[in-house]
């Protein structure tokens, strides 16, 4: 079972564009936009005059005073004229949620070939109006203030799985080290510093609590940052294309309830079940899979989701850590690309990116970042604390 064989065809990632992630103060959301639109046509080795549909990942909520910034991607080249450009929107999991629009849109044949972009720009906003946008995400503290933003809702999390489970400083420092060890090895990340387990572990100065149990280190940076993809239903590559293409083998969606009330927050019950629909669709297993870029906005988060997808059982996601499963050269690397702890998250990128990445490594065409012979991954990205959740398995064609 496989994405082909249930629909009839191949979906394949044919080229992308991916800008560097950080305070990009040079940068617009629309310089952004056009630049990894040009990069991914560019790769693909096709004329923009072929792309029948583009999505545009978003989060916005008030960031940047444009809200309606759909047609930007048409600055990129004057011959996408016409095309339909729509916003989407799903918080943190933005991205994936337009690459998935993508897909639905050549699955259903209204399109052959789309476009698909994941932008924000958020660092020129202070950190009180940073957190109030992304808190417009949750159901509880949507329009009130707070000091701590996403980092509350993830610290309550934590503090839920230690009192589940016991202590877990010193693993969340060690996933913190993993990714900004990882991260120095990727040219578009924002943190590219090995920091050590050791400052990861230990509140100081530098490495203050942030929000319950959260140290700095373990939360991801406020960042601006684009990317972008062509899916293609057409296996002919393109004559001037930089790589060989990648296909999507299989997705998976899956909502939970907004009220926190109604999750228990040491499970991610949806994201499980988004997890399990990739896996069914491509017909594999987590033994088949090379690597996967998880959606690590805060350490806690990783935890979980080792334990989501069913990499541990609950309550035992420590191991992965501690026995270095998820290490490069591990049973299962996670985040080669430093994640977004260290690679930085411009919310509505973040899963264009993850997929870009992903694309990068299965094409060998990932620098210092490379995992030999990679040929098989898993991207998962979601919004809010386990609420919208994404899923993709990539492989290599060649």
């Amino acid at each position: 079972m496989s994405l082909a064989t249930r629909f009839g065809l191949d979906v394949l990632l044919t080229g992308w564009g991916h800008s560097r992630f950080g305070k990009l103060t040079d940068d617009t959301l629309e310089s952004l936009i056009v630049q990894v639109t040009r990069e991914a046509i560019a790769g693909a080795g096709i004329d923009a005059a072929q792309i029948d549909e583009i999505y545009l990942g978003q989060f916005n909520s008030a960031l940047v005073p444009l809200a309606f910034p759909s047609s930007l991607v048409l600055q990129a080249d004057p011959v996408l004229a016409n095309v339909p450009a729509t916003r989407v929107e799903n918080a943190c999991a933005s991205g994936s949620a337009a690459f998935q629009q993508g897909v639905k849109s050549l699955l259903a044949g209204t399109a052959k070939t789309v476009l698909v972009i994941g932008a924000e720009k958020m660092t020129h906003a202070p950190a009180d109006r940073v957190g109030a946008a992304l808190l417009g995400a949750d159901y509880d503290l949507a329009g009130t203030p707070s000091s701590t933003g996403f980092a509350g809702l993830f610290a309550v999390v934590a503090d839920a799985y230690a009192d589940r489970y016991g202590a877990i400083g010193d693993v969340l420092g060690s996933i913190a080290a993993k990714n900004h060890r990882n991260g120095v090895a990727n040219p578009y990340a924002q943190l590219r510093r090995d920091l050590g387990e050791e400052f990861c572990r230990t509140v100081s100065e530098k490495n203050p609590i942030v929000a319950g149990q959260l140290r700095r280190t373990d939360c991801s940076p406020v960042s601006d940052g684009a990317a972008a993809v062509i899916l293609s239903t057409d296996a002919r590559r393109g004559s001037g294309a930089a790589t060989d293409p990648v296909r999507l083998a299989g997705f998976g969606q899956a909502n939970d309830f907004l009220p926190a009330a109604r999750r228990d927050p040491t499970a991610f019950a949806a994201t499980r079940v988004s997890f399990e629909r990739a896996l069914t669709m491509a017909g594999v297993g987590l033994a088949d899979l090379d690597f996967a870029e998880l959606h690590d906005c805060f350490t806690i988060a990783e935890l979980v989701l080792y334990e989501a997808m069913g990499l541990t059982p609950a309550g035992e996601g420590r191991r992965a850590v501690e026995e270095g499963w998820v290490q490069p050269g591990g049973r299962l690397p996670v985040n080669l690309s430093g994640g977004l702890k260290a690679k930085g998250h411009p919310v509505g990128a973040t899963g264009v990116s993850q997929h870009v990445i992903a694309a990068m490594q299965l094409t060998g065409t990932a620098g210092d970042m490379q995992l030999p012979g990679a040929r098989r991954a898993l991207v998962q990205n979601m919004g809010g604390v386990g609420v919208a959740n994404y899923v993709s398995i990539l492989e290599a064609v060649a």
